[in-house]
């Protein structure tokens, strides 16, 4: 991005392919403040945005949470009576999604002449969100009314936005159709662990780790994450030495594994085995961050 800017900066005369392209920069960069600013730098420059232009800003809003923007892209877009493509209406749907706003969205999404599956992606994950399983549900149930194909990101939005509203059978029978191949592909371990996440926040460990057994993928630490927290909001310690032990030997360097999995111990009494923890801690020279620290025995 430092050559990409003392390029632009360079620049003779900035158009609005070159404002746009910065944008567009920033926005893969990561750095959507930056290409939020870039777009404002555009408007006192007296260039005006295109199609191209508002996606790319568009984007940036909703990485950045900038709802404002984003609604004022939506006026400038219906003030000059563009009409909202597929491109530019999924981008809308994705911003108003992101942003908090997705009755907004959905607004946008029945005004929309022609749909693809990003679009209804954009709008099941907006739901999911917002903590709206069982509209999403039924939009995904509609999507394939209207005979428009699934993808990946569909079943995931699908299967989040069952786990945040507690809709285990929904989730349970999306996910029995995904492996049976009734969407045309298998689930990838995004999926399983979305499974993970949904069974372990309704109080199913035990399926959960049945679950995680049975993958045909090898369990990262993004699954026993999941399973970890799940058992210390249920109060489930067995659970959660299992995840804490998994933690650690996948990651034996990340000291909160160790930390969590000590405390663990401590907390069932187990003190013996939490004094060894921390002293392989202590032996590996591993560094505690602020914020972590060991329960202590007390009496």
């Amino acid at each position: 991005m430092p050559a990409c800017e003392r390029l632009f900066d360079e620049m003779p005369a900035r158009e609005v392919v070159a404002w746009t392209t910065l944008i567009a920069c920033y926005t893969k960069c990561r750095r959507p403040g930056d290409a939020l600013i870039a777009f404002e730098r555009m408007q006192y420059a007296g260039v005006a945005p295109n199609r191209v232009t508002m996606v790319n800003a568009l984007a940036a809003c909703a990485a950045h949470g900038t709802l404002d923007m984003g609604v004022w892209i939506h006026d400038y877009v219906r003030s000059r009576g563009w009409e909202l493509d597929v491109v530019l209406g999924t981008s809308l749907i994705d911003m108003y999604g992101k942003c908090g706003r997705i009755d907004a969205g959905i607004g946008v999404f029945s005004s929309m002449a022609e749909r693809n599956v990003y679009t209804w992606n954009s709008l099941i994950i907006g739901l999911a969100l917002a903590k709206s399983g069982e509209e999403a549900v039924s939009w995904f149930s509609r999507m394939d009314g209207e005979g428009v194909n699934p993808d990946a990101i569909t079943l995931l939005g699908v299967l989040c936005a069952c786990s945040h509203s507690g809709l285990v059978e929904a989730g349970r029978r999306v996910f029995d159709s995904l492996l049976r191949g009734s969407y045309g592909f298998r689930p990838e371990i995004r999926h399983y662990g979305c499974m993970v996440d949904l069974l372990g926040r309704a109080g199913f460990l035990g399926a959960a780790v049945e679950l995680i057994e049975t993958m045909p993928f090898a369990p990262n630490p993004v699954i026993w994450g999941s399973l970890l927290h799940a058992s210390r909001t249920r109060g489930e310690s067995s659970f959660g030495e299992l995840a804490a032990r998994r933690l650690v030997e996948l990651e034996p360097t990340n000291v909160a594994h160790h930390v969590v999995l000590a405390n663990l111990y401590a907390e069932m009494g187990r003190w013996r085995e939490a004094e060894e923890v921390r002293r392989l801690v202590k032996e590996g020279g591993l560094r505690k961050d602020a914020g972590w620290s060991f329960a202590e025995r007390v009496g």
